[in-house]
């Protein structure tokens, strides 16, 4: 069928069977509670649909349901996202496998609808599994395969299955819908191991108050530990994945790396982009590769220090600024490569993307020849590499010319395409 991104998530709860649909409209997910409320009416959908006030209500009901036996299921964006932050930290403790989609969105002042990723990023360090979808499918696949691992005794941990606002969510692409019974066999009856309701054992307390550390201590590295086990987890989960559905996922993608000098690490949609120019980049000499992060949590480390220990540079692409440190990203990648024998001799930070701004083929040439430089003069840039067509910094300069702003500082930062 072809689908958007939104509808592609609410097929993949209705076909995951969910008991418990929390929600809270904000745009550009909220077509995706639309459609399972009109479900739901229609009796499409077997779930318990429930609007909300907030997003910080909805996460945590969600999270309550969850702890009951019952498969829930929510969709948040953006300011959405960080709303309800104190949630997902609380749920994540809880040990309350719901799944959450984001459709990242950029966030605060000045507002914007289209993509960047400084939503999901900040969820990052909260306990939550995290999986990137580059297309409407991976949608599909990874809220599945989400709920496999999330629910898995071993790992009990929330997950979020993040898209990018609009370019996904209101793209319309061709999704493969499994056939139910194929979902069944995957993804049997979620039965949690101490459900809330009906305990006979009345000393269980979900939401307890450490009065010392050490107690505290304890709790937190069980849900790390968990954290770490949800990446074994998923390998037993997508083998299984590919034999009744036929497509294949990992933790990353690697795209001609096998004897890429240069290597651009990428996540989510943006990746189909690189991916078309690392071909034309190709066919022009450039010995070049693309590896996509399809887990961010928990990080892939040991698989991100194999795949790109043999190249000689790394630009690792995102779509998030973190003021006054750059990338989120960029540090997790350097951090995995530092142990590696070999290792890259340069691994550089760019930032574009941002706010649904274009790339294309030469974005992706410029990171190469920067790498480039990098590798035969040891010089590298300090700090992130801020990517902006050569027009579109000439429009925003002359408006803030207008404004009486001075952009000479600015100018420094901005690396023209």
């Amino acid at each position: 069928m072809m689908l958007t991104g939104n509808s592609t998530a609410a097929w993949a709860a209705r076909l995951a069977d969910v008991d418990y649909v929390a929600a809270y409209p904000i745009t550009p997910q909220s077509e995706i509670v639309e459609t399972l409320a009109k479900w739901s009416s229609e009796g499409k959908l077997r779930a318990k649909f429930v609007n909300f006030e907030s997003e910080h209500s909805m996460i945590t009901a969600a999270g309550a349901a969850s702890l009951t036996g019952a498969r829930a299921f929510t969709a948040t964006s953006s300011q959405g996202l960080l709303y309800a932050m104190e949630a997902l930290y609380t749920v994540a403790g809880w040990r309350a496998p719901m799944m959450l989609v984001n459709v990242s969105r950029g966030v605060g002042m000045p507002m914007i609808l289209q993509v960047e990723h400084g939503d999901v990023m900040a969820a990052r360090d909260s306990g939550f599994i995290q999986l990137h979808a580059e297309t409407c499918q991976e949608v599909l696949d990874f809220i599945l395969l989400g709920y496999r691992v999330g629910e898995d005794s071993r790992v009990l941990l929330p997950t979020i299955v993040n898209m990018d606002g609009f370019v996904l969510s209101f793209a319309r692409e061709p999704v493969e819908l499994p056939d139910k019974s194929d979902v069944e066999s995957f993804l049997p009856r979620f039965k949690h191991p101490k459900p809330l309701l009906g305990l006979e054992d009345e000393t269980l307390a979900y939401a307890p108050t450490m009065t010392e550390g050490a107690s505290y201590t304890y709790f937190k590295y069980q849900i790390h530990l968990a954290a770490q086990e949800a990446k074994h987890v998923f390998r037993g989960a997508v083998e299984r994945f590919e034999e009744i559905f036929g497509r294949h996922h990992d933790v990353i993608e690697g795209y001609m790396l096998d004897d890429a000098e240069i290597a651009i690490v990428s996540s989510n949609s943006y990746s189909s982009i690189i991916r078309s120019a690392v071909k034309a980049l190709r066919r022009n000499g450039y010995r070049v590769g693309m590896l996509r992060l399809k887990m961010i949590r928990p990080f892939p480390r040991e698989e991100v220090a194999e795949a790109l220990k043999h190249v000689g540079a790394v630009a690792v692409f995102e779509q998030n600024l973190a003021p006054g440190r750059g990338g989120a990203l960029y540090p997790e990648v350097v951090e995995a490569l530092y142990h590696a024998s070999p290792r890259p001799d340069a691994i550089l930070s760019f930032i574009g993307g941002l706010g649904g701004s274009p790339i294309g083929y030469s974005e992706a040439e410029y990171m190469v020849r920067v790498c480039e430089k990098a590798m035969k003069t040891g010089i590298a840039p300090q700090g992130p590499t801020i990517l902006c067509r050569r027009e579109d910094w000439q429009r925003i300069r002359a408006a803030l010319k207008m404004a009486g702003i001075p952009v000479e500082q600015l100018s420094e930062a901005i690396h023209h395409v």
